[in-house]
């Protein structure tokens, strides 16, 4: 009866750890996508602090160099590919994208900007590079910022890196401001 106790407690140990690799793992997944709201949120389900900021800044590192290197893939495979996607079609598709083949035949209409578009375009012209280094973790989010980066500035050398240390100091902002503020947020 003993030894069955003891591998009761071993595998509610076992059991702990599993849930902590759950909670890290889905900590990073939320940080490459919201990664304002990430940090507190790890403080809220439990992590400890030091392991919260790791997950967040590993999360959002992760998360902006996955978009950034898939937005300089699908970019550079759909500038190549757009001019032969309707003859490259099967025939039995062919009816189904006619719209889409006459509309790429046709002159381009006139684009329709919404809100979000009409901002990031605004951060673009106004702040340039550097607004979107600055604003992707907060104002935009990391997958957006990425894939703004990897759109209009995959040519600059250094991006990546200014990215990484965006990032990073806005980890620090965020976790100084949850420091200061730890009722705002418990």
């Amino acid at each position: 009866m003993l030894k069955h106790l003891g591998v009761f407690c071993v595998l509610g140990d076992a059991w702990g750890g599993v849930v902590m690799v759950i909670k890290i793992l889905h900590i990073m997944l939320l940080a490459s996508v919201k990664y304002i709201v990430t940090l507190p949120y790890a403080m809220l389900i439990g992590l400890e602090f030091k392991y919260a900021l790791l997950t967040v800044l590993a999360g959002g590192i992760g998360g902006f160099l996955f978009f950034y290197y898939l937005g300089k893939f699908v970019n550079r495979e759909i500038f190549f590919l757009r001019p032969y996607f309707c003859r490259i079609i099967p025939a039995f598709l062919r009816y189904r994208y006619k719209s889409y083949c006459d509309r790429k035949r046709a002159k381009p209409k006139k684009k329709i900007f919404t809100r979000k578009s009409r901002m990031i375009v605004r951060i673009r012209n106004s702040y340039g590079l550097w607004g979107i280094v600055i604003a992707t973790p907060v104002l935009l989010t990391i997958p957006l910022g990425a894939l703004l980066a990897s759109k209009y500035y995959s040519h600059k050398k250094n991006i990546v890196f200014y990215m990484i240390i965006s990032i990073v100091g806005w980890g620090l902002v965020l976790s100084g401001i949850v420091h200061l503020f730890p009722g705002v947020f418990f």
